[in-house]
């Protein structure tokens, strides 16, 4: 597990990047399923209205780095918003829940890694020409060239699009990481979504606390608003 004193993520410069980190701790591992009144946030009935000035300025901000999001490989809060307009997206764990509801509720995507599955240092970076990562159960692969990614000591491990299968929650988790993606074209967007997150874990009877993120380019660090209770 990556140390209190090393929960500060090294941000190399990028020109539309506006992130938020948070550090979620539960009393007790999150189990397998959500309680009822998560679970209905991921219904049709909750999904707020994301407009397209939204998905295009989230897509302009992976796509700087090269990368191309579309198709399968389009931004999670795009993903999320037809899942659940539809009615097919289900309850998975409840840290995950409350990501998706909250990214739900703004459209801005963010990722949920397990912190005892991750190892100093962290940073944020884009993906080599090369780079792929494997995302799920079934060991499919995603191609991160020109991708924002959050890295540990192993590599890259979690990003807007598919987080790592190897830093992802299981029901033992107690300690998670959520990387918001946000972006300086949605103003506020990435506060908002902090806020709800805080909300969210509040409910569960869990506690935030805010994780710096520095620029490794020099410039002033940037410090998350999502301080603890």
């Amino acid at each position: 597990m990556v140390s209190a004193e090393s929960w500060v993520i090294e941000l190399e410069p990028h020109r539309y990047l506006d992130p938020v980190a948070i550090h979620v701790e539960l009393a007790a591992a999150q189990g397998t399923s959500s309680p009822e009144w998560l679970q209905q946030l991921l219904l049709p009935q909750a999904v707020a209205e994301i407009g397209d000035e939204c998905k295009k300025a989230v897509r302009q901000l992976l796509r700087h780095g090269g990368y191309r999001p579309a198709g399968r490989g389009k931004p999670s809060s795009e993903w999320l918003l037809r899942s659940a307009s539809e009615g097919k997206l289900a309850s998975i764990l409840p840290l995950v829940d409350v990501g998706n509801a909250a990214s739900l509720a703004v459209g801005v995507p963010l990722s949920v890694v397990d912190l005892d599955r991750i190892e100093a240092p962290l940073s944020i970076s884009l993906g080599s020409s090369g780079e792929k990562y494997v995302f799920n159960r079934s060991g499919q692969e995603i191609d991160i060239a020109g991708l924002l990614c959050l890295r540990d000591k192993t590599g890259a491990c979690a990003n807007g699009v598919k987080d790592s299968q190897r830093s992802k929650t299981d029901e033992t988790t107690r300690n998670a990481l959520m990387v918001i993606w946000g972006t300086i074209e949605l103003p506020g967007a990435a506060q908002r979504l902090a806020a709800r997150i805080r909300q969210l874990v509040e409910r569960l009877g869990g506690v935030c606390h805010e994780v710096e993120i520095s620029s490794s380019g020099g410039m002033e660090s940037l410090q998350s608003t999502s301080e603890s209770p």
